[in-house]
């Protein structure tokens, strides 16, 4: 996540599909915030909240908030203080050492930190810039890895409650799903929520009861006019 994607349209489904699997839970969001860049047009596609009579009616009140949100300062914070979420944050930004040689301690003791601040929260989000990545020991060196996941820490967020991961999808070879298939695969009890407006992006859900899956499936079926839809097994 980067602070100037606030409000766009991806941060309008995410939302929206995390205020409705948290009914009756309580949710936790690691934002793994990564540092704003300028060098590409992310975080651009605030379009749809011009088209109020097309998105609006998914989420009203969210609609709104992240209209008012895209009109004044983009940040987490500014989400954080609307109140959308009834959730526990962790909000450190991932800024990690100018020496490689110290990165992979920095990234232990960081996601160490993230586990604490949402070890009370019985589902958990988190939102990596470019999302999940292999456990390969050679990225953790990379300044860039603080915009990725790895799957050690996709499990460890998960165990004993359910997570729910963003992901970019990327040029997997195959398409994006076969890319979806590898990682449920990965992921063992897992559904995934594909959501393709403006871009392809999908939310792992891990560990999700019978009673998420059908809220996914719900969620689905209301937004499917806007290309979301589910990917299982």
């Amino acid at each position: 996540m980067q602070d100037r994607y606030a409000g766009d349209v991806g941060d309008y489904v995410k939302l929206a599909l995390l205020r409705s699997l948290s009914e009756g839970r309580k949710l936790g969001v690691a934002w793994y915030l990564y540092p704003d860049e300028g060098h590409n047009e992310d975080g651009k596609h605030i379009s749809y909240l011009k088209e109020p009579s097309k998105w609006r009616h998914l989420d009203p009140d969210l609609f709104d908030a992240l209209k008012l949100i895209a009109n004044e300062t983009r940040s987490v914070n500014a989400i954080e203080e609307s109140g959308v979420l009834q959730a526990e944050f962790s909000s450190e930004r991932m800024v990690s050492p100018m020496n490689y040689r110290l990165r992979s301690d920095w990234r232990r003791d960081w996601h160490e930190g993230t586990l604490d601040d949402l070890n009370s929260c019985d589902l958990v989000f988190a939102d990596p810039d470019n999302g999940m990545i292999d456990d390969d020991p050679k990225r953790r060196t990379k300044e860039k890895f603080s915009k990725q996941i790895p799957l050690n820490e996709v499990l460890k967020l998960a165990e004993n409650r359910t997570a729910v991961i963003y992901h970019h999808n990327t040029r997997f070879k195959g398409g994006h799903e076969l890319e979806v298939k590898h990682w449920l695969g990965l992921l063992g009890n897992a559904i995934a929520v594909r959501a393709n407006s403006y871009n392809c992006r999908t939310f792992f859900v891990v560990n999700p009861d019978d009673k998420l899956r059908s809220t996914c499936e719900d969620f689905c079926d209301r937004w499917s006019k806007h290309k979301v839809f589910l990917q299982s097994h």
